[in-house]
């Protein structure tokens, strides 16, 4: 690594445009995902495609599905074809998936269009994290992945504005053109975007991988040793349940699965649940820009936490907290309460999840590091398939109320599976620190 100050400076320059590059990427990833739960208030009330709750419930879960695939394929995919690539790859898709949803005549073909979006949602987001994990400070990956998920919650406020300024006079489709717009991104995407360092160095591009580590005055990650460059990706998988790590991935896993429920229920529904509890439809979308914007706050707190007490540790807690303020939006408050508790709820929610993803990162070798974060993100999909489903049936079935506490439930769960790993890396690191990498160098 270069050690002269000026070099350093500007090798810090070059990272933060990785950073803020990939920062763009999960912005028009948030807005793509959130602009669904933001138009369907509107959908449903003008029984746009004939849509009922259980229906709207179904659209939401093929989306989600999409990421499902998209987040377990991307780790072997980027692993073998390199994470820039597969960056550009999932932005051009998600916006051109937009386009075909602004021009659906059908559920079918509507629903078509977000399966396919999110393929491309669900392979960009653990892909542009270990890129960062790559380019972020000695010691500091943690927060710099929470200061990356901030623009999926940037994503999600936008999306309320869309919504709010295009529905009512122009009509829902133009909200889903918007989200087409991020195509024009992907060119800036390859052109400016640097190779991944994990994926060189899993590569034997070793050379390359030292320039641009010098280059961008980071730290150049290790080869694993006793295996190439080029292994296998099942073997990369394999490698997530060789000796005991087998029982860490499953409980990271579990944790995933019920935070995405949780996430993906309250981000497909809260508009909807609001709107059915009396709220105007603006109104409504508010509540989606405090949740988001509680979100922002929550990336940056859980962050600096993170990277001083652990991840895990942080990441039970916050989900405990989750859980307590998402079964409180089952009772009936006046509206400042309410507001702050979604506020609080967006704090706690969204970066418990992340921390999941934060702790996995930064515990990962460099070679199956993608692969890790893609099959942990790619097991909670299942979970993000199940919620928005679940709502739209408890909605259907006039028992929205249940929707809040069902949530809850499977933020507590969460709350479980990963308050055991946290108890069980620390045991682990009392013996003779395992965990180091996560702790790296304070």
């Amino acid at each position: 690594m270069s050690s002269s100050p000026a070099a350093s400076a500007r090798g810090s320059r070059l990272a933060l445009l990785v950073v803020g590059l990939c920062w763009l990427a999960v912005l028009f990833d948030g807005l793509d995902m959130f602009i669904y739960g933001s138009v369907l208030p509107h959908l449903l009330e003008t029984k746009t495609f004939g849509l009922t709750p259980d229906t709207a419930g179904d659209l939401g879960s093929y989306a989600t599905f999409g990421m499902l695939v998209g987040a377990l394929t991307a780790g072997t995919i980027a692993d073998r074809v390199g994470r820039k690539t597969l960056m550009v790859a999932s932005v051009t898709l998600f916006s051109l998936a937009s386009g075909v949803c602004a021009t659906a005549d059908s559920v079918a073909v509507f629903g078509l269009g977000r399966t396919l979006a999110g393929v491309g949602l669900g392979g960009l987001l653990p892909t542009a994290i270990s890129m960062v994990s790559d380019y972020a400070p000695r010691g500091r990956a943690a927060i710099v992945i929470g200061l990356l998920m901030t623009a999926h919650h940037a994503g999600g406020i936008l999306s309320a504005y869309v919504a709010k300024w295009l529905v009512d006079p122009v009509g829902w489709r133009a909200a889903f053109w918007v989200c087409v717009l991020p195509l024009l991104f992907a060119p800036v995407l390859a052109r400016f975007l640097p190779e991944s360092l994990s994926f060189l160095v899993a590569k034997g591009r070793t050379d390359e991988a030292r320039t641009l580590a010098d280059r961008y005055d980071v730290e150049l990650p290790a080869a694993k040793s006793g295996k190439r460059g080029a292994a296998d990706r099942w073997t990369n998988l394999v490698d997530l349940f060789r000796g005991g790590e087998w029982i860490q991935t499953l409980l990271y896993w579990l944790a995933s699965f019920g935070g995405l429920l949780l996430v993906y229920g309250v981000a497909t529904w809260l508009p909807t649940l609001m709107r059915a509890e009396g709220y105007e439809l603006g109104s409504a979308l508010s509540f989606v820009v405090v949740f988001n914007l509680g979100g922002i706050v929550g990336m940056l707190v859980a962050g600096r936490a993170a990277d001083r007490f652990g991840a895990p540790r942080i990441s039970a807690i916050w989900f405990a907290l989750t859980a307590a303020g998402v079964f409180l939006l089952s009772v009936h408050m006046p509206m400042s309460v309410t507001m702050v508790v979604v506020f609080l709820t967006g704090v706690f929610l969204n970066s418990a999840q992340t921390m999941i993803y934060a702790t996995v990162s930064i515990r990962s070798h460099a070679d199956n590091r993608a692969t890790a974060v893609g099959w942990t993100s790619g097991m909670g999909r299942f979970g993000a398939v199940f919620g928005p489903w679940l709502g739209g049936q408890l909605l259907a079935a006039g028992n929205g109320d249940w929707g809040f506490t069902a949530f809850a439930l499977a933020g507590v769960s969460s709350m479980v599976f990963i308050g055991i790993a946290a108890v069980r890396g620390s045991k682990e690191a009392s013996r003779g620190g395992a965990d180091q990498e996560l702790v790296s160098a304070h």
